[in-house]
């Protein structure tokens, strides 16, 4: 053996008395299926959000195509929920009396949490109504109930336009408040996604969860001041009673839109410290429910 031929077995020689973990450390190389950090996994979400934009986008366009009316029931379905609930509440149980506007009133609260109904209900089927294509292809799981808020965002905005035109023709003004529309959306949107892949992970697991998750959301949005203000409720009830209605994130985000687009609607309608309340609802439901989700990723599709 000459000399080059010993010196290159004497540096492939220590290969062969490592361990496997300290040559996966030395080549670069990972589990299979393994679950990167939540920094490095936000990273990998962000380069895949033209896919997650596709994904919704997509979604959206098929939802309607065997209708004749076609897209136009994303405008049509929240004022058919609208009329239903002025019929039974404004008409039937009185609780337009004593609220003024109560026609674009009804319509905000309607629109908006329904924002968040529809969020929490599609990112329940998020990964359960995906599976084929879980197994399929190799991407991170928390894209999906992130493209279903989004899907859900994109036909809230269709809504808004059409509850804007309500606000207007019922004799409403356009003022400088209706820019708050934004980050309203914006905390809203943060908030549904958290909310979203926390019960995307549970409905993973429990299949039972779709079913249940209806009577959950109907249950809030009677706690949720959508038909009726709650402050007639909250003016008498307990001390920690009104302080727990008050803090609702639902109807936090409701009152701040009423506000924004309805100037009937004073400051003092606002529960007290409302903006901090969305702030710190919004960065513990997002966070918490990107971590929630994030902590199971190895089981999505498995089984």
């Amino acid at each position: 053996m000459s000399g080059r031929q010993r010196a290159g077995a004497a540096t492939r020689a220590p290969d062969t008395e490592v361990g496997p973990a300290e040559l996966a450390a030395r080549y670069g190389l990972t589990v299979s299926g393994s679950r990167p950090g939540p920094a490095v996994y936000g990273r990998r979400l962000w380069s895949r959000r033209h896919f997650i934009a596709a994904f919704a986008t997509a979604r959206l366009n098929a939802m309607h195509t065997g209708a004749r009316l076609g897209g136009l029931w994303q405008v049509i379905t929240p004022l058919l929920n609208a009329a239903v609930y002025y019929l039974v509440f404004g008409l039937l149980l009185g609780t337009r009396h004593g609220t003024h506007g109560f026609v674009p009133f009804l319509c905000t609260g309607v629109f908006v949490f329904g924002f968040t109904q529809s969020a929490v209900l599609a990112g329940t089927r998020a990964v359960q109504g995906n599976l084929a294509l879980i197994r399929a292809l190799h991407f991170p799981r928390a894209c999906l109930p992130l493209a279903s808020t989004l899907l859900q965002l994109q036909q809230l905005l269709f809504s808004m336009a059409v509850l804007m035109v309500i606000v207007v023709a019922s004799g409403e003004p356009v003022t400088a408040r209706w820019l708050l529309v934004v980050p309203v959306l914006a905390a809203q949107s943060a908030f549904n996604a958290g909310l979203a892949m926390a019960v995307a992970r549970i409905g993973a697991r429990e299949t039972d969860a779709a079913q249940l998750m209806p009577f959950a959301m109907r249950t809030w949005m009677y706690a949720s001041g959508v038909f009726y203000d709650l402050r007639g409720l909250t003016e008498h009830a307990p001390g920690w009673a009104a302080a727990l209605l008050n803090a609702n994130p639902a109807l936090l985000f409701i009152d701040l839109m009423r506000y924004a687009l309805m100037d009937s609607v004073p400051r003092s309608g606002l529960p007290a410290h409302a903006w901090p309340l969305v702030l710190a609802w919004t960065a513990a439901v997002g966070a918490g429910g990107y971590l929630f989700f994030w902590q199971a990723e190895k089981e999505y599709g498995r089984g």
